[in-house]
């Protein structure tokens, strides 16, 4: 370990470790809110056995050493190891070697694996408000989605949501704005989309439903083949940096600006109960270093992204914008997905009204701040 990593991980571990030292009159200066992991009660609270190992068992949605996404949850496991010294390890199983890409929801709400990372709109089959957890069309940027996480009660809806299933969901990245997608023909106009077979999830693909397209959900490693086959259409994946290394512009051609994921959330996801039987230590050990995955998770798409557009742009990729009647459709699409699903379950609409509250007020802040400047810029 270099001097630089020693002492991150030592200022983090001292951070995690302060909370556990904290006296009475510094406890009633928590925000118990932000610090899910401290509202145990103090006679009830776990601490660690530095006799024993506590493993993990975690699965993902993507395959082995999968760029910027499984990396970082690599990195996060490491992280969790070395500042508990060693005392919590996390085993991480890729897509397919202990359960598949999208049963992993179901292998942790019973126990079958500790933890998961995916993301929510993967199981909006279960309750449509998940979908929104990730983001909505026209909606949240990432800065946008992790302040209403954070600060605007969207963590508390989605943790007492997912308590339903026996899950304990953190923030676990953000791909940032995502691309409109790959598509082996050009798009002229909303007469083009119909038909169109379309890989692409949540309030995405239920809004492009209503725009003619026939949404596929399929897991990473099958978008390309299906593409190259003609078994879809088109597809959507995240943005240049990933897109680049799944080789659609071999295959679809066209490539689109999109508005459907402008801030997209992933998860970092535990079963309740095996969550709340860890140490105070350990839960505070992953609190922080899910924080500093999301946040690194971020900023690296973003790194990554302006980076690999250059190499698209020399590899002549034709980057184009969907034309404004798809748009404008789009926009009345979803507001009829927004009234249909509030009217079947409560769920949605409760959450959908947090989030509404939060997006109006950011929207005036960046018009009047974020816009002027980058007009100016």
């Amino acid at each position: 370990m270099n001097r630089r990593d020693f002492l991150t991980t030592a200022t983090l571990a001292s951070g995690a470790l302060a909370l556990g030292a904290c006296n009475d009159s510094n406890r009633q200066a928590i925000d118990h809110s932000k610090h899910p992991a401290a509202k145990a009660d103090e006679t009830k609270r776990v601490h660690v056995n530095k006799n024993k190992k506590t493993i993990i068992k975690l699965a993902t949605s993507w395959p082995a050493h999968f760029p910027i996404m499984g990396t970082n949850v690599e990195k996060f496991a490491q992280r969790v190891k070395n500042i508990s010294g060693g005392s919590l390890e996390i085993k991480l199983y890729p897509k397919n070697t202990l359960v598949p890409a999208l049963a992993v929801f179901d292998a942790c709400s019973s126990g079958q694996i500790d933890a998961f990372h995916s993301g929510p709109y993967y199981w909006k089959g279960k309750n449509s408000a998940f979908s929104l957890y990730s983001g909505i069309p026209f909606g949240f940027t990432s800065e946008e989605i992790n302040s209403w996480m954070l600060f605007g009660g969207g963590l508390d809806l989605w943790r007492e949501q997912y308590a339903k299933y026996n899950l304990h969901p953190f923030m676990g990245g953000n791909t940032n704005i995502q691309m409109g997608g790959w598509f082996r023909k050009p798009i002229k106009s909303l007469a083009d989309m119909q038909g169109l077979k379309m890989r692409i999830p949540g309030l995405g693909g239920e809004v492009f439903a209503k725009l003619g397209v026939n949404p596929v959900l399929l897991p990473a490693g099958e978008i390309y083949t299906s593409l190259e086959r003609g078994v879809i259409d088109a597809t959507e994946w995240v943005g240049p940096a990933l897109d680049m290394k799944m080789g659609f512009y071999k295959v679809a051609p066209y490539y689109y600006s999109g508005w459907h994921e402008p801030g997209s959330i992933l998860e970092l996801t535990f079963n309740k109960h095996a969550f709340e039987k860890l140490s105070f230590e350990h839960q505070a050990i992953i609190e922080v270093a899910s924080s500093e995955l999301n946040s690194n998770m971020t900023y690296e798409f973003h790194a990554e992204n302006i980076l690999a557009l250059q190499q698209l742009r020399a590899l002549n990729v034709e980057i184009l914008q969907l034309p404004q009647d798809v748009t404008n459709a789009g926009k009345v699409a979803l507001k009829e997905v927004i009234e249909e699903l509030s009217a079947q379950n409560e769920d949605f609409k409760r959450v959908y009204a947090s989030i509404n509250k939060h997006l109006q007020l950011s929207k005036e802040w960046s018009d009047t701040s974020l816009r002027y400047f980058l007009n100016a810029r």
